[in-house]
């Protein structure tokens, strides 16, 4: 169905004879004509054990905040495997975004069933969602764990990997150099490499042996060179190694700092190497630690969102608990006319709720609810935007 939005309305409302009646009714209400305002599941949420009044009040506020946690922590989870898989393709990243392993989310909400084994319905209310905020401070506290790690691997090894590439005024040399390029052993010589502008080149050659006293005559060589600098080598007596290093600086032109050493050259070669081999090594169990963590992110959010339909719904409709939850995708042209049609449908459960300006910035006590997020029923909005290329 074009036109779906990656937002959804999680509302309850009374059950009328039964609960199915109540769903029949907005799947009807919500049909115009040959078109529909919205795509309408139910969200079956079993029987839980509700407790006293000042329980159900407290924890009403408390499931508010773990909520808002919750989804943070999917947030996080999805935004961290977005940057390891490093992708540029929105809707091909969203495929990796599954619950238990090939659901995408959207299903799993449009066919939610509560994971009995998981959160037993004779536990309290409480107790079911401690279980949840535990799980879910577990899973942030790996995150930042196994992040860190493979993000300080990944720094070390951009670092080792710009030094082997960009300009030759910071590269490493030692890649671009040979062993016969160098004097090496000698208690009076010393080649040095210096970069010089390509614009100065013929500058170079005619002024490097006059630079100062004891230049090797004819001894420069260019090594390399790119787009802009050339790699040069000169050899000098060591006395006088200082003394030209200035001289150069003074005429533009930049010694590097380097003595060619063939352990050193290696170890930063075999350094490289391992830092490439340990970042393939943790990639692979990260990215499935993310994407299994991810789901179960998730699930446990959309427990939080059961239980505080729950909890909302019998605060506001009483007992005995008589109520559907239902899941709603709106149509994006038809988003105020649903709204309506809601409030056509559900309006006489709380008329403030429909009184408008008057109420906008009053707070409604035990259901951590503004005015302006209040309605005759029970509400809640979920947006998935980190799938929003996903096509489903």
């Amino acid at each position: 169905m074009s036109g779906l939005m990656n937002e959804y309305w999680l509302i309850s409302a009374p059950g009328d004879k039964t609960p199915q009646n109540t769903f029949e009714r907005l799947n009807q209400a919500t049909k115009s004509g040959s078109d529909r305002l919205s795509e309408n599941f139910k969200f079956n949420i079993p029987d839980l054990k509700v407790g006293t009044l000042d329980v159900l009040v407290g924890l009403s506020d408390d499931l508010n905040k773990i909520d808002l946690y919750t989804e943070s922590i999917v947030r996080k989870t999805a935004s961290t495997l977005e940057d390891v898989l490093e992708s540029s393709d929105k809707g091909s990243f969203s495929e990796n975004l599954r619950i238990g392993g090939d659901t995408p989310p959207q299903i799993y909400m449009q066919k939610f069933s509560w994971d009995l084994a998981k959160y037993p319905v004779k536990q309290p209310l409480r107790a079911i969602a401690d279980v949840i905020s535990k799980d879910v401070t577990h899973i942030e506290e790996e995150l930042k764990t196994r992040y860190n790690k493979y993000n300080n691997l990944k720094g070390n090894l951009q670092q080792l990997e710009r030094k082997a590439t960009g300009s030759l005024l910071t590269r490493s040399v030692a890649e671009l150099v040979k062993k016969e390029d160098f004097i090496l052993d000698s208690e009076y010589l010393i080649t040095l490499v210096v970069v010089i502008p390509k614009t100065t080149s013929e500058e170079w050659m005619k002024k490097y042996e006059r630079l100062t006293d004891k230049v090797v005559p004819r001894s420069s060589r260019v090594l390399f060179e790119d787009a802009e600098h050339q790699l040069v080598s000169v050899t000098v007596f060591r006395l006088v190694q200082d003394e030209f290093k200035n001289k150069c600086r003074e005429n533009k032109f930049m010694v590097r700092e380097f003595q060619y050493n063939e352990e050193e050259i290696q170890a930063g070669k075999t350094e490289l190497e391992k830092l490439n081999s340990d970042k393939k090594k943790k990639f692979g169990p990260l990215v499935k630690w993310l994407k299994i963590n991810f789901s179960e992110a998730f699930v446990a959010w959309m427990h939080i969102k059961a239980l505080r339909v729950f909890v909302e719904s019998v605060l506001r409709y009483g007992l005995p608990v008589n109520f559907q939850a239902m899941l709603i995708r709106p149509i994006k042209k038809n988003h105020k006319r649903l709204r309506e049609i809601l409030n056509q449908l559900y309006g006489h459960l709380d008329s403030t709720a429909l009184s408008g300006e008057k109420m906008r910035d009053m707070e409604i006590p035990g259901l951590n609810l503004t005015a302006s997020d209040y309605y005759p029923y029970v509400f809640y909005k979920i947006t998935l935007d980190m799938l929003d290329s996903q096509k489903i």
